[in-house]
């Protein structure tokens, strides 16, 4: 049936839960485009035909032809935006280093978008702030307090607070720290939040 292999395109990324991206189908994509291939050849010979011939009876047939076409490549448009949609919030949740599960679920077209968009980011964020910048992907919802309970969930190594001590980050450790300097560990899942 025609347009099925793409509203099934569309259909897959509805039934992924939000936040989450599921493997590119690429083999999904490749049978759109050759669904579309052959809707156009066929469309060129029957417009070729009624041209020459005069055969006004294949003019709905090339219409509804067209039409499953542009409904092909909307699909297919969808379901690449909102791929590139969860991507970018990908970004914002856990910071410019994708775990490894995600980057897995990719595409090469979609981690050198993905790349792209981070460098724009960083630039952004730099030319922010004067000397140093600002990160605006901290604080993603305003704080209560300054410091938090964090327990290191597993061994990190040092780590540099803005005072110029050093904490070693060990597995079931339990730190008191500036929330700002803690929340990018958190969303990597290096810490996580102790509520008390």
């Amino acid at each position: 049936m025609f347009c099925e292999k793409a509203m099934e395109l569309v259909r897959e990324l509805h039934r992924a839960p939000e936040g989450q991206l599921p493997a590119f189908n690429e083999d999904g994509l490749r049978q759109v485009l050759e669904e579309m291939k052959a809707l156009y050849e066929q469309n060129q010979s029957d417009v070729n035909e009624t041209k020459s011939g005069g055969r006004s009876d294949l003019i709905p047939t090339i219409k509804f032809r067209h039409c499953s076409l542009l409904r092909n490549r909307r699909c297919t448009v969808a379901y690449l935006y909102d791929r590139l949609l969860r991507i970018r919030a990908l970004r914002w949740e856990y910071g410019s280093v994708l775990p490894n599960a995600l980057q897995f679920h990719m595409s090469a077209d979609e981690m050198e978008w993905f790349n792209h968009y981070k460098k724009s980011l960083a630039t952004y964020m730099r030319s922010l702030g004067g000397d140093e910048g600002l990160d605006i992907t901290q604080d993603m919802k305003p704080p209560k307090s300054l410091y938090i309970e964090v327990r290191c969930l597993k061994d990190y190594g040092e780590f540099e607070v803005d005072d110029g001590t050093s904490i070693l980050l060990k597995k079931n450790s339990q730190h008191f720290l500036p929330r700002w300097k803690c929340e990018q560990l958190i969303r990597q899942g290096v810490l996580e939040h102790v509520l008390s």
